[in-house]
């Protein structure tokens, strides 16, 4: 049976959802909390199934480079036009929800963490200290 462990993160972030019914249409920030989980099969040498620094260092990287800091936008929102070149900006085809930034990490984490021979499985995306959209994509 796999054994499991979870390394949490923070980043600082802009975004807004153009199409949302209420002020989350305007440009605002979060403290988001990422929480990687990954699973091996069997433990290292060590008794672990990587050591948590080692995520932290791998994910931890592209999240400082690609979404610390910086303003995620849908791709075709006008904004994007407006504030490029003036700011650090991350554009994706989905509208920036704490549910898409799930799905975005987890896929990219899975990507940067399969050399390490561990395999993610489940990315917690925490937009504000109560709310959280939970991404568990295909292994």
């Amino acid at each position: 049976m796999p054994t499991r462990i979870t390394q949490e993160m923070a980043i600082d972030y802009g975004h807004r959802l153009e199409k949302h019914e209420s002020k989350c249409k305007n440009v605002h920030g979060h403290r988001g909390t990422i929480q990687i989980t990954v699973e091996a099969d069997k433990l290292d040498e060590v008794g672990r199934v990587i050591d948590f620094g080692v995520v932290k260092a791998v994910v931890g990287e592209w999240l400082n480079e690609t979404l610390d800091h910086g303003i995620v936008l849908q791709e075709y929102d006008p904004m994007v036009a407006l504030l490029h070149g003036h700011t650090k900006m991350f554009t994706m085809p989905k509208p920036p929800t704490a549910e898409n930034l799930a799905e975005l990490v987890f896929h990219q984490a899975k990507r940067l963490m399969r050399p390490h021979g561990v395999r993610v499985v489940k990315v917690r995306f925490w937009e504000t200290p109560f709310c959280y959209a939970d991404y568990e994509g295909p292994l």
